[in-house]
């Protein structure tokens, strides 16, 4: 979970589709062909290499891409707390929009989606102060569990809509996760504000095993992989959401009872722990507490971590490393809520709304050091959607200039007040668009090379999935770049595709770039992400 809180006031009416006004998706960012799966791409958070650039750098400038490859990827994703609650009062033809939009190639073709397995919310209704996003209703998100033994399978209709949505379309990976465990297993009987109580570890882990199996089974929809215990380090005390708190010496017998019951009722769903807020105060010490437990490293799939201490190259390395002295892939699983602070320095947290580029390119260079010194294989975003805009969206100024009062934590935005006035369109932001750079071409499975010898001010990673390259260009600089890039091997190079997001554009395909033997070279605008499709024989 972010470290901010939500609130939107929700009245519920009667909503009318023929009230419906769908936001169209440009044209130019529609996919032409379907691009093969190939890796794992990335950005610049780090002030190492994004110094910004005055002039235009040489097209002279070489950049190489190993023959090594660092990392498999598992996938790009985006969640799907609380958000769906609002949503499930849209017609149906706006839900279908925000699906298309989420999960094919109409706009982000997502590989990873991470539904949210609601606690019941039994005490997180305290409001937020002054943002104007989700109302406590909203984030305590109903649970199946009624007693021992019994469910209530309607229960969370917006949750399991968009669940349905992103199983129909075919997204390779859903992530079930849990911020808190119903009352009756938490030492405080509340859905925030305690901890899973030691005593109830077996059932609680049969419980999520219930309903896990129940999901697959029933309703015919796989979970890929679930995480227990949803950033274990808070009890969410302020009680402005659901939290829960595991200490570091419970985790590994969570883990394994979980593990043990998954193995019974559904072989197929891995387990991702252990989601820790941030990387260098309580992932990095705080996992060898419960992976060093014998019997437990056999039950866990990834390792996954928040970042939003935004830490460095060095810490992201450790991370890296960590997760290879146990033999498992990481995962960056979420991040929201920051501050473009320039080519030259990191993003850090704050409040902001910066729909426009430099929102984007703040995110890429955060995906830039996940990927690149982390080394993770998946990377997600917070929640996919936010009402936390701090401007009317009906209004154009509102999605194109930087205000104070919002947060970047939607990739797309939608008009609080929707139960009034019957405004059901979403906004997207340039976030969105970057993240579709990355998502919709790098698909599970390929595999990310490194890239060096940029000029100043840009960044790049390749990827590699059989005969394809995708590589995706940043260029933090306010200068266009160009330099030859130059792909291990001596296959020729065939360009297949380009496609840009920058100030003026939004996953617009472009002209692509002349190439001579093993060599495409690349020219970019000043602040701009690129994904270049490249096949090479051999």
């Amino acid at each position: 979970m972010s470290p901010r809180r939500f609130r939107l006031r929700i009245t519920p009416v009667l909503l009318s589709i023929a009230a419906l006004v769908a936001v169209g998706v440009p044209a130019s960012a529609a996919i032409r062909s379907a691009p093969t799966a190939a890796d794992r791409t990335a950005t610049a958070r780090t002030a190492s290499a994004s110094t910004a650039s005055a002039s235009t750098a040489s097209a002279s400038t070489g950049a190489t891409v190993s023959a090594t490859a660092d990392q498999t990827m598992s996938g790009f994703g985006a969640s799907g707390d609380w958000w769906v609650n609002p949503a499930n009062y849209f017609p149906a033809a706006a839900q279908k929009h925000i699906a298309n939009l989420l999960f094919t190639n109409q706009g982000l073709a997502l590989s990873q989606y991470r539904y949210n397995i609601g606690g019941g919310g039994a005490g997180a209704d305290v409001p937020t102060g002054g943002e104007s996003e989700l109302g406590p209703a909203d984030r305590a998100p109903q649970t199946f569990y009624v007693a021992p033994g019994i469910y209530d399978w309607s229960h969370d209709p917006g949750g399991t809509t968009f669940l349905r949505y992103a199983a129909a379309d075919h997204v390779p990976q859903i992530v079930a996760n849990v911020n808190s465990a119903p009352p009756a297993f938490t030492t405080n009987n509340q859905s925030c504000g305690g901890e899973l109580n030691s005593a109830d570890v077996s059932a609680y882990v049969n419980y999520l095993t219930t309903v896990i199996a129940h999901i697959q089974d029933a309703w015919h929809i796989k979970i890929s992989d679930v995480s227990p215990m949803n950033e274990p380090d808070y009890t969410r005390s302020d009680c402005t959401q659901e939290g829960m708190e595991v200490p570091p010496a419970l985790r590994a017998t969570v883990v394994q009872a979980l593990g043990k019951d998954l193995a019974q009722q559904a072989p197929d769903t891995g387990i991702i722990a252990d989601e820790s807020s941030d990387v260098g105060s309580q992932f990095l010490p705080e996992v060898p507490q419960w992976m060093g437990v014998a019997g437990t490293s056999q039950y866990v799939s990834a390792l996954a971590t928040h970042t939003y201490d935004f830490p460095t190259d060095a810490t992201m390395a450790q991370a890296s490393a960590l997760a290879t002295k146990y033999g498992k892939p990481l995962w960056a699983t979420e991040i929201c809520c920051f501050e473009y602070n320039g080519p030259s320095s990191p993003p850090s947290y704050g409040q902001q709304f910066d729909p426009t580029i430099t929102g984007g390119l703040a995110l890429a260079q955060i995906m830039y050091e996940d990927l690149s010194a982390g080394n993770a294989s998946a990377f997600d975003w917070w929640v996919a959607l936010s009402a936390a805009e701090g401007c009317n969206v009906t209004q154009a100024s509102c999605m194109n200039s930087v205000n104070s009062t919002g947060w970047n934590d939607g990739l797309l935005n939608f008009d609080p007040n929707f139960a009034v006035d019957h405004n059901y369109n979403v906004y997207p932001t340039k976030r969105f668009y970057t993240l579709a750079q990355f998502s919709r071409f790098v698909r599970p499975g390929a595999q990310r090379h490194t890239v060096s010898g940029t000029p100043s001010g840009v960044q790049a990673l390749a990827f590699r999935n059989g005969s394809q390259w995708e590589v995706v260009v940043i260029n933090l600089n306010t200068a266009s770049a160009s330099f030859g890039l130059q792909l291990p091997g001596s296959g020729q190079v065939r360009p297949e595709g380009t496609y840009q997001t920058s100030a003026t554009e939004s996953v617009a395909r472009i002209a692509n770039p002349p190439v001579q033997g093993g060599t495409a070279s690349v020219s970019v605008p000043a602040q701009s992400i690129t994904t270049y499709l490249l096949g090479q024989a051999g």
